[in-house]
């Protein structure tokens, strides 16, 4: 350690004590030593003195603003993919294709020009309202009238977001 950093310790108060001794009997001693250390004194009080530079609170609020811009995370919408919209509806737009295609097939056209309302035959639908079609069906209509119930809150503003 050299005598600017043995002084620097003293004049900081960060020495031990043996060091503090040793370099008060130097400073008693030896001129060089003190004139040194009346240096050194000197810059630390010029320093201490000097007043300590602090940015504008403008520049601080928009630094601050800057970095929450940056991280601030965009808010969490629903987003639709129009091939979802696109599937759903092409398969409404089949399913009403295939029963007008079903019905025109199975319509009597042979029963006379007397009748007004042609005749058809339903298709047995009886084992369609049970198991697992079924269940199926009505759980994609709850789904989709739960949907469409939060649609309609949330542009009527009722609904609450946490």
């Amino acid at each position: 350690m050299n005598i600017e950093e043995k002084l620097w310790d003293y004049i900081d108060g960060t020495c031990s004590v043996e060091d503090h001794e040793a370099i008060d009997l130097l400073l008693v001693q030896d001129e060089a030593f003190r004139q040194k250390y009346l240096e050194l004194l000197a810059l630390n009080r010029e320093i201490a003195a000097m007043e300590i530079e602090e940015p504008s609170m403008a520049f601080t609020y928009n630094v601050m603003e800057n970095i929450r811009a940056d991280y601030a995370k965009p808010p969490l919408k629903a987003a639709i993919d129009g091939r979802i919209i696109k599937i759903i509806g092409g398969f409404f737009v089949f399913t009403i294709a295939a029963l007008l295609i079903f019905i025109l097939v199975n319509i009597n056209w042979s029963a006379g020009t007397t009748i007004a309302v042609p005749t058809f035959k339903m298709p047995e639908i009886k084992n369609l309202l049970s198991g697992e079609i079924l269940k199926g069906f009505l759980f994609f209509d709850v789904v989709l009238v739960l949907f469409l119930f939060d649609t309609f809150l949330r542009k009527k503003g009722i609904a609450k977001h946490a």
